[in-house]
């Protein structure tokens, strides 16, 4: 295509190494994955089985993940998890889920710390790793300024003292490789935090009380306890030079916005927010199909003006969704600051709308949508997640509020 057919060089077309990418990732979503979402979600187990097979496959590995988040345009991530997440977001976030610990790594980490801990977060078919990002506390939630999580230096053996718990943990206590966010110096609040790798077998680290959850049943978490856990001076994430300049700097009256457990989130929102189109998505046309086979007073149900109009809402908002998630996406790849809080616009939008959307896919449904016969139900419990975890919609209002207005809006 050239450039004058592509629009002086704009195009939301993906490439053909994108649309063959995305047709294998659906192949096993709706092969392998969505068969299997009913029976994890009864279980509200991990659904190891589901792992091996996308080992196997090549879906879930190191190379995979590397592969898609590097790809150039920035849309690897959105495009694969929207379709896992069209599958079942419960096996979705099993799949996933190590992904945020190897961000945690990738992104503040050293190229020392990339290549020894990323590949024990994966492990091989046969044998499957996890890897867990620990940030959220009972009383640290939102507010991450509020960790009391502990990390103490110990020059003379070049070891950190972990102390503390974490909540809300996905794959907690069963991870290989657990990556946590601690207070170095509580004085200066989220300023004062690192992040640090809690190598296997270490000591100290168990896990706690498993979560029983509304929806992603099939995603494990859990509390995480951390007594008296020592890990090398190596397991710093980023490294200590690197800690005490930052620290120094905060300390001397500068501004600081390295935050070790925002940075995480600031990339990884883009790809939640495609979780939520996925989600959204399955609904949508579960919905359409339903609505075209339903016959009521002789017609179709989709003939009506109330169901046509809902779908037609529906499409809107999910193709909505998709695009501002596509955005952000694209500009965390390209290093385009998020001046307008465009990562926080993708993961609200797409929290809310796979929200919506599946309420309204359950209402096309009637009573058959009410039911656990039909996936629409789970599918529901499901995306209310999207508006709590990795921060909530109130968060990203605040988040937005003070790009659009420049005032310290709390």
């Amino acid at each position: 295509m050239s450039e004058h057919e592509s629009g002086g060089g704009f195009s939301l077309e993906l490439s053909q190494d994108l649309r063959d990418m995305r047709d294998w990732v659906h192949e096993f979503a709706e092969s392998v994955i969505r068969p299997a979402g009913s029976e994890w979600d009864e279980r509200e187990e991990t659904p190891w089985p589901v792992l091996e097979q996308a080992a196997k496959a090549g879906l879930y590995s190191l190379d995979f993940f590397a592969q898609q988040w590097l790809e150039p345009s920035g849309l690897g991530i959105p495009v694969a998890w929207e379709e896992l997440f069209w599958g079942d977001a419960g096996i979705g976030l099993s799949i996933v889920g190590t992904g945020l610990a190897a961000v945690a790594v990738s992104s503040n980490g050293t190229h020392e710390q990339i290549a020894e801990w990323l590949p024990p977060m994966f492990g091989d078919p046969g044998d499957i790793k996890l890897g867990a990002f620990c940030v959220s506390e009972a009383d640290a939630g939102s507010d991450v300024a509020a960790i009391r999580t502990r990390a103490v230096y110990h020059e003379a053996t070049d070891e950190w003292v972990l102390n503390g718990a974490k909540s809300w943990v996905t794959n907690g206590g069963i991870a290989n490789v657990h990556v946590v966010v601690a207070s170095v110096d509580p004085a200066l609040g989220s300023r004062g935090q690192a992040t640090f790798i809690v190598p296997p077998g270490t000591r100290g680290l168990s896990q706690g009380q498993k979560v029983r959850k509304h929806g992603i049943r099939a995603s494990h978490t859990a509390e995480v306890v951390l007594d008296d856990v020592r890990v090398p001076g190596r397991c710093l994430v980023g490294g200590k030079e690197r800690l005490d300049a930052r620290l120094a700097k905060v300390r001397d009256g500068g501004s600081n916005r390295e935050h070790a457990a925002m940075k995480t989130f600031e990339a990884t929102r883009p790809a939640v927010a495609a979780m939520a189109v996925g989600v959204a998505r399955a609904a949508f046309e579960y919905a359409r199909d339903y609505a075209l086979g339903r016959v009521q007073f002789g017609r179709p149900i989709g003939q009506t003006e109330g169901v046509a109009f809902m779908l037609a809402d529906m499409a809107a908002a999910v193709d909505a969704a998709r695009l501002l998630t596509w955005r952000a996406a694209w500009m965390a790849r390209n290093r385009v600051p998020f001046n307008h809080a465009e990562g926080s616009i993708s993961k609200l939008v797409a929290g809310e709308t796979a929200v919506r959307v599946t309420e309204q896919a359950i209402q096309i449904l009637g009573g058959n949508g009410y039911t656990r016969d039909y996936p629409v139900e789970r599918w529901h419990r499901d995306a209310k997640i999207f508006t709590i975890f990795e921060g909530t919609s109130e968060i990203q209002r605040l988040i937005i509020g003070r790009a659009v207005t420049g005032l310290d809006v709390r």
